[in-house]
């Protein structure tokens, strides 16, 4: 639980997200986070809330805002997903997540950065935080392509590791670690079977826009350059359901009759907490919570 001085803490850094956002012409929404139907995806269970899902992330509703008509979006909200417990780890989580209309990936880690550089140097401006040595990288930070970090620090070809399985395990065993030596990194062009949202690389049709940032190893954010082809999107929701062995009423129909409509564009889902935790130089996300799970 935290006390008062925390929590003021916590609060302007809300406030200066926001405000970071406003700056650039964003609009901010707020969808709802009971629904119907989720993005199909097999690896993160979601919870209930009786005959409705707690959304995993407003992706759904803030795509089908853009194919209306917004071109520049930002939420801040609550995020459900069953079974996450740990240091980094809470099933309730607050989400920031943004979308730019004619943006790419490129554009998308160029905006990301600057927002987490300005909230980092406030802190350190106001006492919370010393200048952590990621702060005090250059500009801009480095990309890195999984084919090449898979080659460097696993020895394996992603390719390989997806196919065979153990992609997962040689990210978190092997990769991530070394990233973590790096500070501030975007790990970027996916295998396209692990980024079922994110739109194919013209000149590498096996990779995919999709782009995560880590900071001193912990994964912040995840983003692509988003996919636009309703037929395409289909199919690869089909495999998750498939992976996932849900049937197809868990397809979400209304978010790809209005993916007819989507310009193109790029949008990025960031853990607030986690960020939050770095910017008060935490340990864990309990510690930068209002009231964390243990404290119900």
């Amino acid at each position: 639980m935290l006390s008062p001085v925390e929590l003021r803490k916590r609060s302007l850094l809300l406030h200066a997200v926001r405000s970071f956002f406003s700056a650039q012409g964003y609009l901010e929404a707020d969808t709802p986070i009971r629904l119907p139907t989720l993005i199909p995806e097999a690896e993160i269970q979601p919870l209930t809330s009786e005959s409705r899902f707690l959304q995993t992330s407003p992706e759904l509703c803030m795509k089908r805002l853009l194919a209306n008509g917004c071109t520049q979006l930002f939420q801040i909200c609550r995020c459900f997903r069953k079974g996450e417990r740990g240091r980094l780890h809470q099933e309730e989580f607050s989400m920031l997540e943004w979308y730019h209309v004619g943006w790419s990936y490129f554009e998308l880690m160029q905006e990301c950065e600057q927002f987490i550089r300005q909230l980092a140097q406030s802190c350190v401006a106001q006492g919370w935080l010393l200048p952590p040595a990621w702060l005090q990288q250059p500009e801009p930070w480095p990309r890195l392509t999984v084919a090449e970090a898979f080659r460097r620090f696993a020895g394996v070809p992603a390719a390989e590791a997806v196919a065979s399985g153990s992609f997962d395990l040689l990210l978190v065993e092997k990769v991530e670690p070394e990233l973590a030596k790096m500070g501030a990194v975007f790990l970027c062009d996916y295998p396209l079977a692990l980024a079922s949202l994110a739109r194919p690389k013209h000149d590498d049709p096996s990779a995919a826009e999709r782009v995560e940032l880590y900071i001193n190893g912990i994964e912040l954010a995840n983003g692509f350059s988003e996919l636009t082809d309703p037929k395409l999107q289909r199919q690869r929701f089909e495999a998750e359901l498939l992976k996932a062995d849900l049937d197809r009423s868990r397809m979400p129909e209304k978010f790809l009759a209005d993916l007819e409509r989507l310009p193109p564009c790029a949008g990025i889902a960031l853990g607030l907490d986690r960020l939050f935790m770095l910017l008060l130089g935490r340990s864990r996300l309990a510690d930068v919570l209002p009231l964390a799970d243990e404290d119900l």
